[in-house]
């Protein structure tokens, strides 16, 4: 058996989708090895994860946006033959005319884009209407969530049948922070002070307004002692939310190499995304044993569990008293904290490629 996956996310800048994918590739290819394991564009090591830059050449990366171009708007079907002999195509939301030959199948990482389509760019929302059309086509489909096989199946009308839920995972290094590595990061972007931290694209959905608000409402007392501190790259926010940026400690992108210390180093995480499919920051803050406060909504019970504070992301006055009480009570937090980290300790990548190689099996 041969699996092609389409890794082109890997050449542009993306967060979750090339995390996803970057992990996922690097250990089914440990499990299955290279021969079984092989990717369209065709790369034989996937290098450093960077989100916000191509993980190949530039020559490879311009030649392979231009072979999906081709596949993609022309009658030239350039993804047939270059996954030729592959007896699986998984496909991304990138590729609009999947190979012809291949037994299809996709990941479906989440909804957001038909659950909150005010939140999204038209090019969002066009991209995930070619993936329906996909999704629809293929033989099979992993969801990675229970909560994303449901809204899929309601919304799309995908037979259930059709989906398996395999659980994305955490790359090792949130698992293994050691105090120099904190002490580094604190000292590269000068955080002298505890903290709160939220990570993730600067974007509607993740509801940082609320979050910024929540926490320049706090005491006086708190709001000395802890600081708010905002990591990832600028997205399709507001002009507003831009502005309100001013109100917290804001760090932009951080390289790969620094989040886990990064985000080891707080006192807390918030994230009041008002919808995630799986939710790697909490599910990261969780293994790097930060207790975690988040969502209600989506995924983000399921995959936090009782090990996380949820709340309403829609009430500031919620998400205020949370954030109070949980500052206030240390004992609590380190609670949190020891259930997250059992918690966390299910998503690896070793058992979702395991997974996924028995899916692919089944077909």
């Amino acid at each position: 058996m041969k699996i092609a996956i389409d890794a082109t996310p890997l050449l542009v800048r993306s967060a979750g989708v090339k995390n996803y994918l970057y992990y996922w590739i690097t250990h089914l290819r440990r499990q299955a090895g290279r021969d079984t394991i092989v990717t369209f564009p065709r790369l034989k090591g996937l290098g450093r994860l960077d989100h916000n830059h191509s993980l190949a050449g530039e020559a490879r990366t311009w030649a392979s946006l231009a072979a999906l171009a081709l596949s993609n708007y022309t009658p030239l079907r350039a993804v047939d033959w270059m996954t030729r002999g592959a007896d699986v195509f998984h496909a991304t939301v990138l590729v609009q005319r999947p190979p012809r030959r291949c037994c299809l199948t996709a990941t479906i990482h989440d909804m957001t884009a038909w659950m909150l389509p005010e939140l999204h760019p038209n090019a969002n929302r066009r991209a995930e209407r070619n993936f329906a059309a996909l999704a629809r086509a293929a033989r099979g489909l992993i969801a990675v969530s229970q909560c994303t096989k449901d809204d899929a199946v309601r919304v799309l009308g995908l037979a259930p049948e059709k989906i398996t839920v395999i659980h994305s995972g955490i790359a090792d290094s949130f698992f293994h922070v050691t105090a120099r590595d904190i002490a580094t990061v604190r000292s590269r972007h000068k955080l002298k002070r505890p903290f709160v931290l939220f990570v993730g694209t600067i974007e509607p959905r993740k509801n940082l307004d609320v979050l910024i608000g929540a926490f320049g409402s706090l005491p006086p007392s708190i709001r000395e002692e802890y600081e708010l501190v905002v990591a990832g790259p600028m997205g399709w926010a507001s002009p507003e939310t831009r502005a309100r940026l001013a109100g917290a400690r804001y760090l932009g992108y951080v390289p790969e190499t620094d989040l886990a210390p990064l985000t080891a180093a707080a006192s807390l995480f918030v994230y009041p995304s008002l919808y995630e499919g799986f939710g790697f920051p909490v599910a990261q803050a969780m293994a790097a044993g930060v207790p975690v406060l988040t969502s209600n909504a989506g995924s983000l019970p399921e995959i936090a569990g009782d090990a996380a504070e949820l709340v309403d992301p829609r009430s500031p006055g919620a998400v205020r008293d949370a954030l109070t009480r949980l500052l206030l009570a240390p004992e609590t937090l380190a609670r949190m904290a020891a259930r997250g980290r059992e918690r966390a300790a299910q998503y690896r990548w070793s058992a979702c490629a395991a997974a996924s190689l028995d899916f692919f099996r089944n077909l």
